[in-house]
């Protein structure tokens, strides 16, 4: 069954429903919807603001943790600093790498001072594990905890980075056969001098837990890890592999530099999958992430469990707003089923059946009242009907005597011009044929355009009969190409333009002149310019024209409105488009001028239409 089949399927079981249980239905959706979608506005809020304080909280906490490892990894390195700088132990490496010996005086002075004095500095700083200077070869005495000789720096796990150096993370101290200790991490620091090269190394060193107590600490959701650059995955006490996969994919994205170029930076966010909230924090110096995961399911299923309780809540109001809604509705709806059965009788035949009416004055009341009203004026109503039968048929009668009246017209004034002409009274008959002609282009509606040449024909036979009222003669000059005269324009759309230039342009004149068209093609454009020589306007007047003929202005009844232009420009673009109608130019004293512009449709025949 396809989604528009069962759609119809639905909706015919939902209209083959009784009206109460319908009602009863809308008005629990109208009651309930607005409840439903308020709590889940409620509790999608309530979720998003846990998610967004366990966010803000895990980033504050990693900024936190952010300074922690600064300041570690700069006390490392200002220690380490500090041992390269200490001129008495390089010449004890220089001296040992060039075979030389010190007498045991100078060793028990070199202890005295220098390796007493390094040692006090190691002790006085709590995030140092320590920090050993290693030779070459083994032609030195050891003096612990700071000078040790190079077959004890070969029993660390990190021998083989002496000549170039680095971190190395998460490893145990093998300094001693049977050393015992918690994991570390150190700065490898090869040691060099211009003469004889490399001298020894310096291993400066904290415990792990000391430079990311996250991973070591017992915190309640939370899973933390160290991530190299090249791959590796360093957990703490608490290892969870559950964080691999978040782990790697975090760390690879913050291992290429933000927009403005930054590495050591802070990310966090929160993963819906997994519901939990993951935070990332780039250590260019160690060349790693520090990732951490905090699980906040149980802070989100709080929020889960109050949605649970106020569903289940909604659910047995509904049940109970369902039952007393379908009471009222029943209560409500008892009259329009006792009007219902007695319309069901009326379509049996029964005419005499009637609604019992009871004095009820609400709307149920009023149906009653109103079909026992309509039922006793079926009769009348019937009666009526055949009185507009006859109606119509004498409108139609009227209809066709409308018509003989227009023929009669034509026949009498085709009477009236013979006479005028048997009596050699031609003028009177020029005038006749011209009204004749005007008369029947104007009842004759077969189509909403004609052609420009029809239009001109028209205005020809105003102009006849205008000039019958005047002492003076109004002219009319055509310019118009053949092109031109197979255009389609609206009915009667030129002519107003005539006559409102003779009304308001000409007749104050008084005088001979000349009404121009011409017809202009310019591609796809038609235009036809019509200019009179008469009073013209003045730019006050042209301007509220031009308004009154966009629509700016309103057009009231009266002579001077441009409401002919006005209905001219309508019309045109009810045809063509708000791009065609009319603009109007003028000067005072001079000329009025006015374009109509319509589409110019190339190969038109007589029977064609401008689209």
């Amino acid at each position: 069954m396809s989604k528009m089949q069962k759609k119809s399927w639905v909706l015919s079981k939902i209209n083959d429903l009784k009206l109460n249980i319908r009602l009863t239905g809308v008005v629990l959706i109208f009651v309930m919807l607005p409840i439903a979608v308020l709590g889940g506005i409620v509790f999608y809020n309530m979720e998003q603001s846990s998610v967004k304080e366990n966010v803000n909280f895990m980033q504050a906490t990693m900024e936190r943790r952010q300074d922690s490892i600064a300041n570690n990894i700069d006390s490392i390195n200002m220690t380490t600093q500090f041992f390269l700088s200490n001129d008495t132990m390089n010449n004890v490496l220089i001296c040992a790498a060039g075979g030389g010996q010190f007498s045991t005086r100078q060793w028990i002075d070199i202890y005295r001072n220098d390796v007493a004095a390094l040692e006090r500095l190691i002790n006085n700083n709590p995030v140092l594990k320590g920090v050993r200077y290693y030779a070459v070869n083994d032609n030195i005495q050891e003096m612990m905890p700071v000078l040790f000789t190079h077959s004890r720096m070969n029993k660390q796990s990190w021998a083989h980075m002496a000549s170039t150096g680095g971190w190395i993370f998460d490893y145990r101290d093998n300094l001693f056969a049977n050393s015992e200790g918690e994991p570390l991490i150190a700065l490898i620091t090869p040691m060099s001098d211009k003469l004889h090269g490399r001298i020894g190394v310096i291993e400066a060193n904290m415990a792990m837990r000391t430079m990311f107590p996250s991973m070591y600490e017992d915190i309640s959701g939370e899973s933390s890890c160290f991530v190299t650059d090249e791959g590796r995955i360093i957990y703490g006490s608490n290892e969870d592999d559950g964080i691999a996969e978040i782990a790697i994919e975090l760390a690879d994205a913050m291992k290429e530099p933000d927009q403005s170029g930054e590495l050591s930076r802070i990310t966090t966010s929160y993963k819906k999958e997994q519901k939990s909230v993951v935070s990332g924090m780039y250590i260019p110096e160690l060349k790693g992430t520090l990732v951490s995961v905090n699980d906040i399911s149980d802070s989100l299923s709080e929020v889960y469990k109050l949605r649970t309780n106020y569903i289940i809540g909604m659910l047995i109001i509904l049940a109970g707003m369902a039952f007393v809604i379908d009471v009222v509705v029943n209560h409500v709806l008892k009259k329009f089923y006792e009007v219902l059965a007695t319309i069901r009788k009326v379509r049996g035949g029964d005419m005499d059946v009637r609604t019992r009416e009871d004095g009820r004055t609400d709307e149920m009341g009023e149906l009653a009242h109103q079909v026992n009203r309509m039922l006793d004026n079926i009769h009348d109503l019937m009666k009526e009907n055949i009185n507009r039968e006859v109606l119509v048929k004498d409108s139609q009668i009227k209809a066709l005597q409308n018509q003989i009246n227009a023929h009669f017209i034509y026949n009498v004034l085709e009477s009236i011009k013979m006479m005028a002409e048997i009596k050699e009274d031609y003028d009177i008959s020029d005038a006749i044929t011209s009204l004749g002609k005007l008369l029947r282009y104007s009842m004759k509606w077969t189509s909403e355009t004609v052609l420009v040449s029809e239009e001109i024909e028209y205005i020809k036979n105003y102009m006849a009969l205008i000039n019958l009222r005047f002492d003076y003669e109004i002219y009319l000059s055509l310019n118009m190409p053949e092109e031109i005269l197979s255009q389609r324009i609206p009915k009667m759309s030129l002519q107003p333009i005539i006559e409102n230039a003779i009304v308001h342009g000409i007749e104050e004149l008084a005088d001979d002149t000349t009404i121009y068209m011409k017809g202009i093609p310019e591609g796809d454009l038609c235009t036809i310019e019509i200019t009179d020589n008469g009073r013209g306007m003045n730019d006050e007047e042209l301007e509220v024209l031009r308004k009154k003929i966009s629509g700016e202005l309103p057009t009231a009844g009266g002579s001077g409105n441009g409401i002919g232009l006005k209905n001219v420009q309508d019309r045109i673009r009810m045809e063509y488009g708000d791009e065609y109608g009319i603009e109007v130019a003028a000067m005072e004293g001079c000329y009025t001028k006015v374009y109509v512009k319509i589409p110019m449709k190339r190969g038109l025949n007589a029977d064609s239409t401008c689209s």
